[in-house]
């Protein structure tokens, strides 16, 4: 076979394609664009995450401190809540009995630890650098204190607050109703029941 044959017999190659076309280009964009929201989507719910379980510390905080107070001012435990009333501070000012038990200073105490206990519910021991803003504690934090049982002397205290994102809403009555939290499906609440020993 001659050499113009065996040209004729080879089919003529197509030139290598170099760079890219402007299709694959805006299908790379495209697959980008879809990975970056998802990133910044799982971000949001991070940070929701983040915030509910901040505001949960600070509630067991808050809840802990309030119980440590009614315990150590056991005598006249009657005064922080009376039966079929229920004390509450924070958002909302604060609304507690007046107390004719125990001594001046007893009840003078109790003030002291309601007002101490609204002022962490409020945040007041944290402001902004201008020394105004309240940022220590939950959002629309209230604290209730309710006298479940008066003869065994057993009394519950709950913490609520507004969440991020809306859930089932609890069954303590503590902040619900009246649109306290817009939606009582944002609303969180935890609660301790205490018992007062009788030290002899």
């Amino acid at each position: 076979m001659s050499a113009a044959a065996r040209f004729h017999h080879r089919r003529p190659r197509k030139a290598a394609q170099r760079g890219s076309t402007l299709i694959e280009i805006l299908i790379s964009v495209v697959i980008l664009l879809v990975a970056l929201l998802g990133a910044a989507g799982m971000m949001v719910r991070s940070n929701q995450s983040e915030m509910e379980s901040y505001q949960r510390v600070q509630a067991l905080t808050l809840l802990q401190d309030m119980a440590a107070r009614l315990n150590a001012n056991r005598q006249v435990a009657s005064c922080y809540a009376v039966a079929g009333a229920m004390t509450t501070v924070g958002t909302g000012g604060v609304s507690a009995p007046s107390c004719t038990t125990g001594t001046a200073a007893q009840q003078a105490t109790v003030t002291t630890d309601l007002a101490a206990w609204n002022n962490a519910l409020l945040g007041n021991t944290e402001t902004a650098a201008s020394g105004t803003v309240a940022l220590g504690a939950m959002i629309g934090a209230r604290g209730c204190i309710e006298a479940v049982d008066t003869v065994n002397q057993v009394y519950r205290v709950t913490v609520a607050w507004q969440g991020m994102v809306q859930t089932v809403a609890p069954a303590l009555p503590c902040g619900s109703g009246s649109g306290n939290y817009g939606n009582d499906a944002y609303r969180r609440a935890i609660s301790v029941q205490v018992r007062m020993g009788v030290l002899s």
